[in-house]
């Protein structure tokens, strides 16, 4: 891979995280308007220090297919554990009794998805789930980093490799990454599930690629 290329995908993917956190502050987007719809219902789960906003696109595309997309607010920023912030998740799933439910997941979000799909009480109401651009097996780069919240992606984390072990649900995990992602250098590939790798560069700005909305798409009309 050209050194210029990776340079050029860097400098894109954060220019485009920074968008794309700030933008939608600037308008107002009710999480309950995007409640209604005939066909399965999705959550989304977004990443570290994203709310549910950043998935954007992803919730309006899916509602107008026809899904109720479910945002969890109380995730805030989503800087919690990944257990904490699936226990908030569970909650939410059980509050409203959603059965059947697909999630969609970025980064941290899949790692909180697989979680759910684990556990006795969330894992049944839960069909299948997208996750893009998660730290499956860790990232290489999260040992050295200042955050204890970041550092928690290490490789060798008790939760990443606690849910590393467990391949039980990866049949129903559909993983989707980038040929050059620069949070996780080691991909996203996770063993038994289908796995998607996009000739593309970014860890952000992958979630506007047309090949991964064509695949939320399918993703979501497979029945």
């Amino acid at each position: 891979m050209r050194a210029g290329t990776v340079a050029r995908w860097w400098a894109l993917d954060y220019a485009a995280a920074v968008r794309w956190q700030v933008g939608p502050l600037l308008q107002h987007h009710d999480p309950a308007d995007y409640l209604t719809g005939a066909l399965r219902p999705v959550v989304v789960l977004p990443g570290i220090w994203e709310t549910w906003r950043f998935l954007l696109p992803l919730v309006e595309r899916l509602h107008r297919a026809g899904h109720p997309v479910h945002a969890v607010t109380a995730l805030r920023a989503n800087g919690a554990t990944v257990d904490s912030s699936a226990d908030v998740v569970a909650g939410y799933l059980d509050d409203r009794d959603l059965t059947d439910a697909l999630v969609v997941a970025h980064s941290k979000g899949g790692l909180i998805g697989k979680q759910l799909m684990l556990r006795p009480d969330s894992g049944p109401r839960i069909a299948r789930m997208l996750a893009i651009s998660t730290p499956f097996s860790g990232s290489a780069y999260a040992p050295y980093l200042p955050l204890p919240s970041l550092r928690a992606f290490s490789p060798n984390d008790p939760t990443t490799l606690r849910l590393a072990a467990d391949r039980s649900v990866n049949a129903r995990i559909e993983s989707v990454w980038a040929a050059f992602d620069p949070h996780i250098p080691g991909g996203s590939e996770l063993p038994g599930a289908v796995n998607l790798r996009i000739e593309d560069g970014g860890h952000f700005r992958i979630l506007r690629n047309p090949e991964v909305l064509a695949e939320v798409d399918r993703f979501a009309a497979q029945p």
